[in-house]
């Protein structure tokens, strides 16, 4: 029953035209529907991925996680209700707008949405990305992921791994509570930052291509005030990526070349380096917060840390194989 990827995400938003532009001219994803109040994008495959629906408030409307089979649904709607943890079924008509066979829906610790599905629906045309890019990184890793701030990490932390099953991947612990999540090769699919506030983030997609991302980081330079984080790499997947404004006012990171872990072997551990191993540099921050994390860099450089440069994945190709 075990959770197998990100399968997509939701955004409320009062800027629909402003999530069609951004998400298509600037990500490269592809849109699909513009019925009503509801925009809709694909990233691969996948009839969709990205779900943006009209609403009064900005920010993140849910999550969707991926099962193999309708018994690993059952299976976790049994787990989830014998944590009291309330679960609805979704209906036939909320399964047909996700475009998946069939879905439970319930809550966690901080109020977020969270959905939970199988089989979801397959486009027969090949995808056509919204600007010439290699494509998304996607397949056995999903989606991307997603990263919430929360008031109370360890209450959320006690849910995501001992309820639904999430492994750690690495922790921090300075400048602030930062946990990674895995439940594939993906590093991390999901991650909290013990903010002590209760909000959405940042979403993650990979790309095919270090040129994508680059090519991404001059277009959103045109738009000023659009990057919120400068080109950079962090220390734990290793991601070189920046991070844009959404017009919803979270970030969302555009990035290449995650590590790609082996997750049946996997040890975590505490991170040391801060964040980022060079760049990031935080321009929605002020000075004070900006000089901490950028001394966290400066130490990292002084001592020559390096990471690895990406490679291919035992683990991943054989997925990948198996599909």
């Amino acid at each position: 029953m075990a959770l197998k990827s990100l399968g997509y995400i939701g955004i409320q938003s009062t800027k629909l035209e402003d999530w069609s532009g951004f998400a298509t001219s600037l990500l490269g994803m592809q849109p699909v529907d513009r019925g009503g109040a509801v925009r809709t994008f694909r990233m691969d495959d996948r009839k969709q991925r990205l779900v943006v629906t009209g609403a009064d408030n900005e920010g993140l409307g849910f999550m969707g996680w991926e099962v193999d089979h309708h018994d690993d649904l059952e299976a976790m709607a049994t787990r989830l209700d014998a944590r009291s943890v309330r679960v609805r079924r979704g209906t036939r008509a909320l399964a047909d707008e996700r475009r998946v066979a069939d879905l439970i829906v319930f809550t966690d610790p901080n109020g977020h949405r969270v959905e939970i599905f199988h089989t979801p629906e397959i486009a027969s045309d090949p995808f056509s990305p919204g600007r010439p890019i290699s494509g998304f990184k996607t397949g056995p890793l999903g989606m991307g992921h997603v990263v919430l701030n929360v008031d109370n990490i360890e209450q959320a932390m006690l849910f995501y791994r001992d309820v639904l099953g999430f492994s750690v991947t690495d922790y921090g612990l300075k400048p602030y509570p930062l946990y990674f999540f895995h439940i594939n090769g993906r590093h991390h699919s999901f991650a909290m930052v013990g903010s002590g506030r209760q909000s959405f983030h940042h979403f993650m997609v990979e790309l095919q291509s270090l040129d994508d991302v680059g090519q991404g980081y001059d277009l959103a330079q045109l738009d000023e005030g659009r990057v919120a984080y400068t080109l950079g790499r962090h220390t734990n997947d290793h991601m070189t990526s920046f991070y844009a404004h959404s017009p919803s006012d979270f970030f969302v990171e555009y990035g290449w070349g995650a590590q790609v872990i082996d997750p049946k072997t996997w040890e975590p551990f505490e991170t040391h380096d801060g964040p980022s191993l060079w760049g990031h540099e935080r321009l929605y921050m002020a000075e004070e917060q900006r000089k901490r994390m950028r001394d966290m860099r400066l130490d990292a450089a002084r001592r020559g840390v390096r990471v690895p440069n990406p490679a291919n994945c035992a683990w991943l190709d054989s997925v990948v194989r198996a599909e």
